[in-house]
């Protein structure tokens, strides 16, 4: 199973919708039991609550730009918030069933809502009326959202579709500076707010879900749609201009498919469900690529920062911020000199002239993992020990744990590969000597390797549950850490030295 890098963790009443601010570290967390929580996810603090909304909010997102915050929830109700002045500035009423989603335009003053009434309602903020109401699906509507630079909405309901609608015709009808419609008559208002009038079209009906489907979004830039359903299954489908088709089906949950998107820097697709794990899939080789669990939280729905490599979800027991992989590169400093990994070099930065440059390729030695989740290198370390010749370790998650152990030359122009690449499988490797380096392997022995990558010494680590190794500053001796202890050893007295007990070590 995955580990994910948790940059925050919240605990609370379910959580049905989440919203990234684009600006602040703040994130909306929508409650089941009907409140509206503002989360500071750096500092990890709750800045304000919401708790106007009669029932579970289902649905909720901040304004790109004013200070505004939209909510809906089963009370049949939107409401827009402005949370300067901590206050509901009014309320938005027309939906007759539980409200499931709702959303800000990034440019119009436009709120989309999508509720169990069967209905999708698009309302303007500004003049605080329904400007159309979009008919055809013939169940519950579970989600709607706009397209980000397109005149598009995308819905998914339980009658089994995901519907992509054209809404060309309400910009020109709506949007000032657009030719406008005379359609001040009673029966065009009625039939305005009755049946949406023929201001916002279907362009396509999806169909291939053998059930209801709970989540359908845009991709940022491309011509896709992702959408999850209790088939349990994400499907992956394309538009053009006439027609959109289905690409390709991803299966690997075993419960209903609560929400899928896009991730908005990376080729991937992030579901979650109520079997209780994230997983995530590489679009090009439309393969599940990472698989994180929760021991009995069911998931609901899912966000993305749009602009910062960061996710949240949201689950039975509160949400989760976090990252599919770390952005610090793997780096180690010696004297003026910091050598770290960028987009697959070995690269050498000195401090004293600002001078940066690659020295080796590493193309052929790091896995071909997929962009985005990690399994590049972890760590790096420099051999101190033997300054005449550069050495460095390099660690990767992939493949449950690898070293690559690189001889080198600073001369290099990066067009070379390295001199020398040693590899193998292991939790922690580090330098204990000249030409000598520690590696805890998978069954959690203790091997002494030679440059030759020759076993020279295995033994039991004297600390139960060890899962790292650290250079300890002299030759011979080496730091090896569990959940709750930190040792320094000796190698070769097979000697401990010093004991530290800390808990929840990192």
């Amino acid at each position: 199973m995955d580990k994910m890098l948790t940059k925050f963790e919240s605990k609370s009443n379910r959580v049905k919708g989440l919203s990234f601010h684009p600006i602040r570290p703040w994130i909306l967390a929508a409650l089941h039991n009907g409140h509206i929580q503002l989360w500071d996810y750096r500092m990890g603090t709750c800045l304000d609550r919401f708790e106007e909304h009669e029932g579970p909010v289902r649905g909720v997102d901040f304004h790109r730009v004013q200070p505004l915050i939209v909510s809906g929830g089963d009370d049949y109700k939107v409401k827009v918030w402005d949370y300067k002045l901590r206050r509901c500035l009014f309320t938005l009423l027309g939906h007759l069933d539980y409200i499931r989603t709702v959303q800000f335009h990034t440019d119009y003053p436009w709120i989309v809502s999508a509720s169990d009434d069967q209905t999708i309602r698009i309302w303007n903020w500004q003049s605080r009326n329904c400007i159309s109401v979009l008919t055809g699906h013939n169940h519950y509507v579970m989600c709607a959202s706009f397209h980000p630079k397109e005149d598009m909405i995308v819905s998914a309901s339980l009658d089994q579709t995901v519907r992509v609608w054209d809404t060309t015709g309400l910009r020109k009808k709506t949007v000032r500076g657009a030719p406008t419609q005379d359609d001040g008559t009673v029966v065009a208002r009625v039939n305005n707010e009755l049946f949406g009038g023929n201001d916002a079209i279907v362009k396509y009906v999806l169909e291939g879900h053998e059930r209801g489907v709970n989540w359908a979004s845009f991709h940022p830039t491309l011509p896709l749609v992702i959408s999850g359903a209790d088939d349990r299954q994400v499907k992956l489908w394309r538009m053009n201009e006439t027609k959109a088709w289905e690409v390709d089906t991803m299966r690997g949950h075993t419960n209903n498919v609560s929400c899928a998107l896009f991730h908005p820097k990376h080729e991937l697709i992030v579901s979650n469900s109520e079997d209780r794990t994230i997983r995530v899939w590489d679009i090009s080789k439309r393969l599940g690529v990472q698989t994180f669990r929760r021991e009995s939280d069911r998931f609901w729905v899912l966000a993305a920062h749009p602009d910062q490599n960061l996710l949240a979800a949201g689950h039975d027991s509160g949400m989760i911020v976090f990252k599919l992989e770390r952005e610090r590169p793997a780096f180690d400093v010696l004297a003026n000199k910091c050598f770290y990994v960028k987009e697959r070099y070995l690269r050498m930065h000195e401090f004293s002239n600002s001078k940066d440059v690659p020295l080796v390729s590493l193309r052929r030695t790091t896995s071909n993992a997929t962009p985005g989740i990690g399994g590049g290198p972890r760590t790096l370390t420099y051999n101190s020990l033997n300054k005449a010749e550069n050495n460095v370790l390099i660690l990767s998650d992939s493949e449950g744990g690898t070293y690559e152990l690189i001889t080198f030359s600073t001369e290099s122009t990066g067009a070379g590969d390295a001199q020398d690449v040693r590899r193998g499988n292991a939790l922690s490797a580090v330098f204990i000597a000249r030409d000598r380096f520690a590696v805890l392997d998978k069954t959690r022995q203790l091997l002494v390797k030679n440059f030759q990558n020759d076993v020279v010494k295995r033994s039991t680590p004297p600390l139960a549950g060890v899962d790292g190794l650290f250079f300890a500053g002299t030759s011979g001796r080496i730091l090896m850490k569990s959940e709750d202890r930190v040792l320094l050893y000796d190698l070769q007295a097979r000697k401990n030295i010093s004991e530290l007990q800390v808990r929840h070590l990192e």
